[in-house]
């Protein structure tokens, strides 16, 4: 008798989101998306905390804390080291160390461009294993709709600004 297969291992979910603004350009933007990866909370509207847990601030190896109470009153959170951080491409790259948020593995990169008509573009992507029980559309869904809010939230600080 033949023993079954065993299943296959869950592929790997990719994806992107990106927002735009005129308001402010990549140089103006970067100081706070790599200054701020370990105060993300004043920039991204489900992350209630971050602090710094180790590392040197902006070099690679940089490990954060980031956490949030949802709508059950229970607390989610997420330890992620910062992997790659590059001022000249404006690029940085972390990734979900340990969470109870249900993801296995997740690695994401955010980058700054050059966006049409001058101002910036904020390209976030991101490889990671299915998350159960949350389908990829709606987590794009999700991740597009706090991009969108998280650049918002820096080009109105930027404007505000001297």
């Amino acid at each position: 008798m033949e023993q079954p297969s065993p299943p296959p291992p869950p592929s790997k979910w990719e994806g992107e989101v990106f927002a735009e603004t005129t308001a402010a350009d990549p140089h103006q933007i970067w100081p706070l998306l790599a200054d701020g990866f370990c105060s993300v909370h004043k920039w991204l509207p489900f992350v209630d905390t971050c602090h710094y847990v180790e590392g040197v601030p902006g070099q690679p190896g940089l490990i954060r804390h980031c956490s949030t109470t949802d709508t059950t009153s229970s607390i989610k959170w997420a330890k992620e080291r910062l992997n790659l951080i590059d001022p000249i491409a404006h690029t940085l790259t972390y990734e979900i160390l340990d969470n109870n948020m249900g993801f296995k593995s997740y690695v994401a990169t955010m980058k700054l461009l050059q966006g049409s008509g001058g101002g910036c573009k904020f390209v976030w992507s991101f490889v990671a294993d299915p998350i159960e029980g949350w389908p990829l559309e709606e987590f794009v869904k999700y991740l597009d709709s706090a991009l969108h809010q998280m650049m918002k939230k820096m080009a109105d600080f930027l404007q505000k600004s001297p």
